[in-house]
């Protein structure tokens, strides 16, 4: 599978490096990117070809990702819309709805919304997928390797369910930094060095995520076992408890999935 990527930024790098790894011919990769220094980055680290801008060149390839900022999205669209009527087409903008980029695209349906995350930068992302109505099989298995390539990926019945992807997993990563910052801190304050205090605080996401990853048992039991009666996680929890984490993560969450579907709406004007 031919495969160009339009927009060569931190996303479109991962997913590139990802797939080199598992042995994807660098010859059958192709960027369009606008920066110079980009481009030349590009081709010296990973050995595809690069593009100044959108040819029929460039665009000769089954599968088209789109990796530019959702503001850029309407613009480009238009010019890809002569060049791309036999490809899949996988986007991973934030907020552009599929029928949108479909109408720019000059009614184009066989296409792939995906939310990624940033761990994809280290191969270790989730991504959620969504296929729109002209989207066969074949294409699916195919958006889902591309993107297995940086991590998990996770498909949805339903477009409006990447409102949802969004606010859990795309803007998730910055809650749990939240989290190990706020850890970090607290270490600090109890009078750890700042070193300590930060490789703690890390190494216990870390930890706790990968056995809640390697574990069976739900997140709940997981937790309680955690939990010793009259202990010291007892008392942390209750105070959280007192000061509604839980409630506030679930208000935030929300608030995330409403800013989502916002920028569909303002993003998919005209």
């Amino acid at each position: 599978m031919n495969i160009t990527f339009i927009g060569g930024g931190n996303m479109a790098t991962a997913i590139i490096g990802g797939l080199l790894q598992r042995n994807w011919d660098a010859k059958h990769i192709r960027v369009v990117e606008i920066v110079a220094t980009a481009r030349d980055k590009l081709a010296q680290t990973y050995g595809v070809q690069t593009f100044a801008s959108a040819s029929a060149e460039a665009l000769q390839a089954d599968c088209v990702v789109l990796a530019i900022k959702p503001q850029q999205m309407r613009e480009a669209a238009a010019q890809l819309a002569p060049l791309i009527s036999h490809a899949l087409v996988i986007t991973i903008a934030a907020g552009i709805r599929g029928a949108d980029l479909s109408r720019w695209l000059g009614n184009h349906q066989r296409i792939v919304r995906v939310m990624p995350n940033t761990p994809a930068l280290v191969l270790a992302g989730i991504s959620g997928l969504y296929a729109m109505p002209g989207v066969t099989e074949t294409d699916r298995a195919s958006a889902a390797n591309i993107m297995g390539a940086v991590g998990e990926t996770v498909w949805v019945e339903f477009e409006a369910d990447i409102d949802a992807v969004t606010a859990v997993s795309g803007s998730g990563p910055a809650y749990v930094f939240y989290f190990i910052e706020a850890l970090e801190q607290s270490a600090r304050a109890l009078g750890m060095s700042a070193q300590a205090a930060r490789q703690l605080a890390i190494g216990t996401f870390t930890g706790a995520a990968k056995l809640a990853a390697q574990s069976t048992e739900d997140i709940a039991t997981l937790r309680a076992r955690v939990t010793s009666k009259g202990g010291t996680t007892e008392r942390a929890l209750a105070s959280m408890e007192n000061d509604h984490i839980k409630t506030a993560i679930e208000r935030a969450v929300k608030a995330a999935a409403d800013r989502s579907r916002e920028l569909g709406d303002e993003l998919g004007r005209g």
